[in-house]
């Protein structure tokens, strides 16, 4: 064993399953799903049996599912399409402080066109106060956008009573699900939600691969304009093998979520227990109780990230420095900072992500090498 990825939170590796079921559409079924012949027929058909694999592990219904290219799409698609087609009822937006930028730079983008975006604060645990979240609802409150569970430190958030609260309102609620999808359960049901956002390569599918779940009456407005495929919403020849990756990635999540949580979980703590046994006065980032079963963002005290990762890198162990969105960047993590993560430990913080694949050696290695690294940079 050379190579230790613990990095799932930034991306997956394609399931051998996965693999195996987009072959033949890459090869032999080539054809595509708007063409008559036979050729298009076998496309269409695979691109609607991953339609409903998708629906399958959301508990919706199939019309409900369109493909995107992912979850940055997605996103985009779900943001701007509601607050554009509902602009005559109001503009404003409701998010948080530890969204992705796939949300917030939306937000931004929305801002400078007329839309006001209040953004909710979370605890020191990453977790958004709903009560909070209500007050800052107003009659010109359109949209509500919370991710279901943050990409860097794992919290998840009470996306089901956020929903309850919108309800009330009449308000449009969409959430971010490309952590939690494959990792927790995420029932669009139970969760309450109009809108998810689901990102393929977070889940052992291919990357340029997603799905925004609309629920069934949601006006969205258009986001890509030509042919009408996708319900008419989303134009573009379909990614047939792609399409057909993802669905088959959500028929293995549904059918291994429970075996997955535990052993990812299992994995985690082991690494979390190794570590605050070989090194001093780590701090844990998150909450210890609503956190995904894969994700562990640890503080290192008084040590530059980047040093550490540096070091890691050199030893063969794949871990980020915060989000892998940001990597390379020197600054506090906007998640740490709106959390009031101590400087000496947002400035010293790995995020750790084990995923189904990671084994027992990994981890023994990973403990080794890290704890290492981090009590010789404490020592300079």
């Amino acid at each position: 064993m050379k190579h230790v990825y613990l990095d799932y939170n930034a991306t997956t590796p394609v399931d051998h399953e996965v693999a195996e079921a987009m072959m033949p559409y890459m090869e032999q079924l080539f054809g595509n799903p708007s063409s008559l012949h036979w050729y298009g027929i076998q496309s269409k058909k695979a691109v609607e049996k991953a339609r409903g694999q998708v629906a399958d592990l959301l508990s919706c219904k199939p019309g409900e599912i369109i493909f995107t290219s992912g979850g940055t799409e997605s996103n985009n698609f779900a943001i701007k399409g509601a607050t554009l087609a509902n602009r005559n009822k109001g503009n404003h937006i409701i998010t948080s402080t530890i969204e992705h930028p796939a949300v917030t730079e939306v937000c931004r983008y929305l801002d400078a066109n007329g839309f006001q975006t209040t953004y909710i604060p979370v605890d020191g645990t990453g977790l958004i106060n709903v009560a909070n979240l209500e007050k800052a609802i107003t009659p010109q409150t359109i949209l509500i956008t919370v991710m279901h569970a943050n990409n860097e430190v794992g919290t998840i958030q009470p996306i089901n009573e956020i929903s309850k609260i919108a309800k009330k309102h009449g308000i449009i609620v969409h959430t971010d699900a490309a952590q939690s999808v494959g990792k927790i359960p995420a029932d669009v049901n139970k969760l309450g939600v109009d809108l998810l956002s689901v990102a393929g390569h977070k889940i052992y599918a291919p990357k340029g691969i997603g799905v925004l779940f609309v629920r069934e009456g949601i006006q969205l407005e258009k986001f890509m304009h030509g042919a009408g495929h996708e319900s008419n919403m989303r134009a573009g020849t379909e990614n047939v093998p792609e399409i057909v990756g993802l669905g088959k990635a959500c028929e293995i999540a549904k059918r291994a979520l429970g075996e997955n949580i535990t052993h990812m979980k299992a994995m985690r703590n082991m690494l979390y227990n190794g570590l605050k046994n070989k090194v001093k006065d780590i701090r844990l980032n998150g909450h210890l109780e609503r956190c995904l079963p894969n994700t562990l963002s640890i503080g290192f005290p008084n040590i530059e990230a980047s040093s550490l990762l540096n070091e890691l890198i050199m030893a063969d162990i794949a871990v980020s420095a915060g989000s892998a969105c940001h990597a390379g960047s020197t600054t506090i993590s906007h998640v740490l900072a709106a959390m009031n993560v101590p400087v000496a430990y947002a400035k010293g913080t790995l995020r750790l992500s084990t995923g189904k694949m990671t084994t027992v050696e990994e981890i023994d290695k990973a403990i080794k090498i890290i704890s290492g690294a981090a009590n010789k940079l404490q020592e300079l």
